[in-house]
């Protein structure tokens, strides 16, 4: 059974209570309970993180690399959070791990600030998937599984 690592960059701690009008009211335990059950539906296994230290996510991101050439990783989903609009380093880190990777959002950051509407993520993601609110997690994961599915030999 494959691993399905959920990364959760800056603030996103915070959910539940920050800018609920945005954000929703869910909190990260809650996201957290969704995706054991969309990784259950999946047959994958959930490695669920949350940091707001960019150096903490990107070894997250080279171990994912890691696990993934040796077969045990189906990818990563990366809410960076803030991360998404500043971290080179980040973009960087996907595109040297060659991990396979959504970048998620729980907004839709291009119906919001200008500054939101550059993603450093999105050249190096195989998918991107923004405004679903939490409920992307979830399909989310779906996706992961598709794009599993797909890289199988026929």
């Amino acid at each position: 059974m494959k691993t399905a690592l959920v990364l959760n960059g800056p603030n996103l701690n915070l959910l539940g209570t920050r800018e609920p009008a945005v954000y929703g009211s869910q909190t990260l335990a809650d996201v957290e309970a969704l995706c054991v059950k969309a990784c259950a539906s999946h047959g994958f296994k959930l490695d669920f993180r949350q940091s707001n230290h960019e150096g903490v996510l990107i070894d997250a991101i080279h171990e994912a690399g890691r696990a993934q050439a040796a077969g045990t990783l189906a990818g990563v989903i990366l809410n960076a959070g803030a991360y998404t609009h500043t971290s080179v380093a980040l973009h960087d880190a996907i595109k040297g791990a060659g991990v396979t990777l959504i970048e998620l959002h729980i907004s839709n950051v291009h119906a919001r600030e200008a500054f939101r509407h550059h993603s450093y993520i999105s050249p190096a993601a195989k998918a991107v998937m923004a405004g679903f609110g939490v409920k992307g997690y979830g399909l989310a994961i779906a996706g992961l599984a598709a794009l599993a599915e797909l890289a199988q030999p026929a």
